[in-house]
């Protein structure tokens, strides 16, 4: 029996352009926080590492918090998009602050104004727009298919911004004057951008009515559930935790890729090329990401998909490191393209695993926590995004690496070689692991099987 649909092509599309929205802050903020403050404002990279550091210890609940906040929202908008839709102004505000510490303060000024502005944004405002968001996908569609489609659809948007960001973002700020308030000034316009294009997507989709999401349900009215219970339940989902895992360490991947803007100017002796390696990592993800939905209706499942794909990723970063000792500038953008490729596929269908992460707590505790499930999303980003700029915060400082400095020592680009070359495969092996063990889609057929449940009701 065909799955019922519930969205046409420009739904798709329209929720699709929110990941415009969220990697302009995302894209931005992960790739040239630390070069603006270390090498325009003048920040010992340590201390700002440290900073973010603290930072994730204070936001590190508040991604459950905002998940349970979400499932017990009911408005006319629905669950997700007012938190989509508001938590953004906030976003587009305190990205600008992170770009904008006033050059007349003390030093010990300009590291609280970070700080302060940093923790805004990660945990309170981009945690509810980035959960929101997430959760959209199970709240406007029950098809499997358009989950699928919905998730290429945003990676495809989000990669494409991080290609754009990636690629223009040093030449703009040199056009505007290259200093403190050339960054400001890219900042502001594209937190403007951002904003335009996140109310867009925000009221492009339409939430399914409630009665018509638990239509189906045999367990009755829903139970109401506190914030340390939706804990307990997320706890108790291995496939939450290993979602979690793979986002964690995915972003911790992204942040050192972003570091490369130093391995760039530094180790390579030209800045401009991390615009070039910004089309080899960006464009083959689009690539796979456009065919997802048709591979993992041929390998039935995405489980197949994910693991091949990442086996794929690990051959390819194996290989960087190769290119790189090599000292070729071409085998390691082919490379890095293939290992890309590689990554594609679960960028693709991530939404729809944790919808199925998701589907798991229902069969097994009986209770739906689609907004709580989604945190692993934010969790995923903030805590692998702000540890791995944090990390490379205080390895560029152990090295001995000073940003105002014309020449920088031999520990220091030995620091960047590591972080740019090795760290990448040594992510991407532990993602291929928690892969080889997430398959949540055959665990819940077996317990469908096992209570009776026949597709067509499980689909209802």
């Amino acid at each position: 029996m065909e799955e019922k649909k519930y969205l046409k092509w420009y739904n798709k599309i329209g929720y699709g352009s929110g990941d415009i929205a969220g990697n302009v802050v995302y894209a931005f903020l992960t790739s040239f926080v630390m070069v603006y403050l270390t090498d325009t404002i003048g920040l010992a990279s340590g201390i700002v590492g440290t900073l973010i550091a603290v930072s994730k210890l204070l936001d590190g609940f508040t991604d459950i918090f905002f998940g349970s906040m979400i499932d017990k929202t009911h408005s006319k908008m629905g669950k997700a998009r007012p938190w989509m839709l508001y938590g953004y102004i906030g976003c587009a505000i305190t990205l600008v602050a992170c770009f904008a510490v006033p050059t007349s303060l003390g030093r010990t000024a300009q590291y609280a104004w970070f700080f302060i502005a940093y923790t805004l944004l990660n945990g309170v405002f981009y945690t509810a727009n980035n959960i929101a968001y997430s959760a959209l996908t199970s709240l406007v569609t029950k098809n499997s298919k358009e989950r699928v489609q919905m998730g290429s659809y945003r990676f495809i948007f989000a990669f494409s911004t991080s290609l754009l960001i990636q690629a223009v973002t040093v030449g703009f700020v040199a056009k505007c004057g290259g200093d403190a308030a050339a960054w400001r000034m890219v900042a502001i316009i594209y937190a403007v951008i951002g904003l335009v294009v996140n109310t867009i997507s925000a009221l492009s989709v339409k939430e399914l009515p409630e009665e018509e999401l638990n239509e189906g349900d045999t367990t009755g009215e829903e139970e109401k559930y506190g914030l340390v219970q939706a804990f307990k339940l997320l706890v108790k989902n291995k496939f939450y935790l290993m979602i979690c895992g793979t986002y964690i360490l995915q972003q911790l991947y992204s942040a050192m890729i972003g570091a490369g803007i130093y391995y760039m100017t530094w180790v390579l002796k030209n800045k401009n090329l991390f615009g070039q390696f910004a089309w080899a990592v960006n464009i083959p993800l689009i690539i796979a990401l456009i065919f997802t939905p048709t591979l993992v209706g041929k390998w039935k499942g995405m489980y197949k998909l994910n693991l091949r794909g990442y086996i794929l990723a690990v051959i390819g970063r194996a290989l960087v490191v190769v290119a790189g000792y090599m000292g070729s500038i071409p085998l390691m953008m082919a490379f890095t393209a293939l290992a890309a490729l590689g990554q594609g596929p679960w960028q693709g269908d991530m939404n729809a695993v944790i919808a199925s992460c998701s589907e798991y707590t229902y069969l097994t505790q009986g209770k739906r926590v689609d907004g709580t499930m989604y945190s692993c999303t934010s969790l995923g980003v903030k805590i692998g995004g702000g540890i791995g700029t944090a990390v490379v915060g205080w390895l560029l400082e152990l090295s001995g690496y000073v940003g105002t400095h014309a020449v920088q020592p031999q520990s220091a680009l030995n620091m960047m070689q590591f972080m740019y070359l090795w760290l990448p495969l040594i992510f991407d092996v532990l993602i291929m692991f928690i892969l080889s063990r997430m398959n949540v889609e055959e665990t819940n057929a077996k317990i469908k099987k096992e209570k009776g449940i026949t597709v067509e009701a499980a689909q209802q």
